[in-house]
């Protein structure tokens, strides 16, 4: 590899580096946005309050704010009831039609918009790393045609994402858009990894000479499959403590665990399968890995995020849901799905070595 070329690719990872930090803490932030209930802060999407700066206090509004922009939501909500019923969606797009609570418009509230705010303005931001990586993996396009095809994918999910970001709002925070919406993020986490991992297979070839057995990589594999299947659970688990929250005025946080149902119970023992599972991964990588091998820190590094977002999930059960471990708990489960994504990578890579020169 010439020089240039390899200044070419270290430029690339970087900004795909720093890209994947921004999506993560843009999932940080909106587990802020969305523990202080701010996600309705400015009801209306790209501006807020039709304005590019937020109002500062209500008198900055006009008397019937309210109705001026749930007039626009129902009108952005028509064209996408409309939408879904041409892709034979009907069901959901009924269920929307239908759905009176999208009616209900909130009072202004200045710190609340103001948190809304700044996640939407680090969206931007992270529209501007996408760009940058698009525009800095053409150069590899001789290299590696795939680099600047995913990533120019890369920004085309990030512009739906903003989309569905606009109908989160426009149908008030309905529970299955923000989750939809969440699962878009992790995916362009993994994206993003996978070009950063492909990126680093120019500069050092394809692995190193290692035996490591197939079912490694396959309790891994399980074991993503399974945190995925318990991010869901998660959502669930949040849509009802949300309900619970509203119905009691955001009061009684004590009483909140008590009154949960069926998911959050197997939310709470997927856990213990979860942990099984990595401890499981954690043993065989550590008998057949090399123990200076980027594997094993990874590994180490995916088994402390697996034991701290255990740790986080029992405070919030037994100390009364602490408004500030909600967006860390799932700050830290989507980091797991990233780590182990990039672990599979890992192993797959080798993988593919053995085959080749055996």
């Amino acid at each position: 590899m010439s020089p240039n070329t390899k200044k070419q690719v270290n430029s690339f990872r970087r900004i795909s580096f720093l890209t994947v930090i921004a999506v993560y803490f843009l999932i940080l932030v909106g587990g802020i946005v969305r523990t202080t209930g701010s996600g309705m802060g400015c009801p209306d999407w790209p501006k807020c309050f039709g304005s590019v700066i937020p109002p500062t206090n209500v008198d900055q509004l006009p008397a019937n704010y309210q109705d001026i922009y749930l007039q626009k939501r129902i009108a952005k909500n028509e064209r996408f009831v409309a939408t879904l019923e041409k892709l034979g969606f009907s069901e959901t797009a009924n269920q929307i039609a239908n759905d009176k609570s999208i009616l209900i418009e909130q009072e202004f509230n200045p710190v609340k918009t103001w948190i809304e705010y700044i996640n939407r303005l680090i969206g931007v931001l992270i529209g501007f790393f996408i760009i940058l990586t698009v525009w800095k993996s053409f150069p590899l396009w001789k290299q590696d045609k795939w680099i600047p095809i995913l990533s120019v994918a890369a920004l085309v999910l990030v512009l739906f994402q903003g989309w569905i970001g606009s109908l989160v709002v426009s149908t008030n925070l309905l529970h299955w858009m923000i989750t939809f919406h969440m699962m878009l993020a992790i995916l362009q986490v993994m994206l993003l990894i996978y070009l950063y991992h492909r990126a680093g297979n120019l500069q050092t070839g394809k692995g190193v000479e290692m035996d490591v057995p197939s079912k490694i990589e396959w309790i891994l594999i399980s074991a993503l499959i399974l945190m995925l299947v318990q991010v869901i659970l998660g959502t669930q688990v949040r849509e009802e403590i949300d309900q619970i929250s509203a119905s009691l005025g955001n009061m009684m946080r004590g009483t909140w665990i008590e009154q949960l149902g069926l998911p959050f119970f197997i939310h709470r023992s997927f856990s213990l399968i979860l942990l099984g599972v990595h401890l499981l991964y954690f043993f065989w990588a550590f008998k057949y890995v090399l123990r200076k091998s980027s594997i094993t820190l990874w590994s180490q590094l995916l088994m402390i995020l697996v034991i701290l977002e255990i740790a986080t999930g029992i405070g919030m059960a037994y100390f009364a849901i602490p408004a500030f471990l909600q967006p860390l708990h799932l700050l830290l489960g989507t980091l797991i799905v990233g780590v182990q994504y990039l672990l599979i990578l890992q192993l797959r890579e080798h993988k593919q070595y053995r085959l080749k020169i055996n």
